[in-house]
């Protein structure tokens, strides 16, 4: 185990369950997964993608297979960063294992919802088997030296694989099973924001991420740029950032506000959080540079839908 004793209780304080043998790996109920099953709101993923993928929130299994491991520790992650190491140590758990481990844990978090008379019981059954994975908790999914079977064991259980990537390791891209959707986070319009925003633990980081930008339309996946918008630091440049998207030239877009929430309150706060309005602003202009259009949006999450 990579993670100290200390480290490991923190995590389960804050709601994690590590799974598998070696607990490089973990899930934890997102909040707009218990939000659902009160049938009080959805999050922006099925908003935007159920038409695609038929997602829903309730059954949606939010994990990791590389808790520990990350090419970067950027100011705006809710995560504690301080523990990310961006090579890999100590074994590796089969991608089998971790799934069978992970909706258990899963099962068991969402286990008091079963007695709760404000929970919708058939949402509460169908989130026993989830059928959308999240593979985007904590750490760089495709430090996982097994990342493309663990998509494909995803597949092989009817769970459409979502798949978060920083974008440093295009060399894993080129060869990875696809997603069904992959994300690349393309946090700043600039070499030197994005140095000062992601502080990358690796070299190149930049170059890294401008290679898979490129590789991006060679996938036959559904292909989204994630532009995690921080007041004061990366909320700038459309110019800068339309032509990344035209770099890229993903399926769609979406810029998406700084919340001040867990760790990231320790280095950024509340005076970085743009509004909902400011992003929607940006985005307009941004659409107009890149020759995208605002298709929708979901103002709970301060995140604005392009395509």
């Amino acid at each position: 185990m990579v993670l100290t004793k200390e480290e490991k209780q923190n995590m389960e304080n804050g709601g994690y369950r590590l799974v598998g043998e070696h607990e490089h790996s973990a899930v934890k109920i997102c909040r707009w997964t218990k939000k659902s099953l009160l049938d009080k709101e959805i999050c922006y993923k099925q908003k935007f993608y159920e038409d695609i993928h038929g997602i829903k929130t309730h059954r949606c299994l939010q994990m990791t297979p590389s808790l520990p491991f990350c090419d970067n520790k950027c100011v705006f992650c809710w995560r504690n960063s301080e523990i990310n190491s961006p090579e890999w140590r100590g074994a590796v758990d089969d991608p089998s294992e971790i799934l069978d481990e992970a909706i258990e844990s899963q099962r068991k978090l969402l286990s008091g919802f079963k007695g709760n008379p404000k929970a919708n019981k058939r949402k509460w059954e169908e989130a026993q088997n989830p059928n959308l994975s999240a593979i985007s908790l904590d750490g760089e999914p495709t430090l996982y030296p097994k990342i493309s079977d663990l998509i494909e064991e995803c597949y092989r259980r009817d769970i459409t694989p979502f798949l978060v990537s920083n974008g440093q390791n295009p060399q894993v891209l080129t060869e990875i099973k696809e997603p069904a959707q992959l994300y690349i986070s393309t946090v700043a319009p600039d070499k030197k924001t994005y140095i000062n925003v992601c502080r990358p633990l690796v070299s190149n980081p930049w170059e890294n991420l401008i290679q898979s930008l490129e590789l991006l339309p060679s996938f036959d996946c559904v292909k989204v740029l994630r532009l995690t918008l921080v007041k004061d630091l990366s909320l700038k440049d459309p110019s800068g950032f339309s032509k990344l998207i035209k770099k890229a030239d993903p399926d769609f877009v979406e810029p998406k506000g700084y919340v001040a929430v867990g760790h990231s309150r320790e280095r950024l706060g509340t005076s970085f959080m743009p509004t909902h309005s400011e992003i929607k602003k940006f985005s307009k202009k941004l659409a107009e540079l890149s020759g995208y259009e605002i298709v929708d949006e979901f103002k709970p999450s301060r995140v604005v839908l392009l395509s």
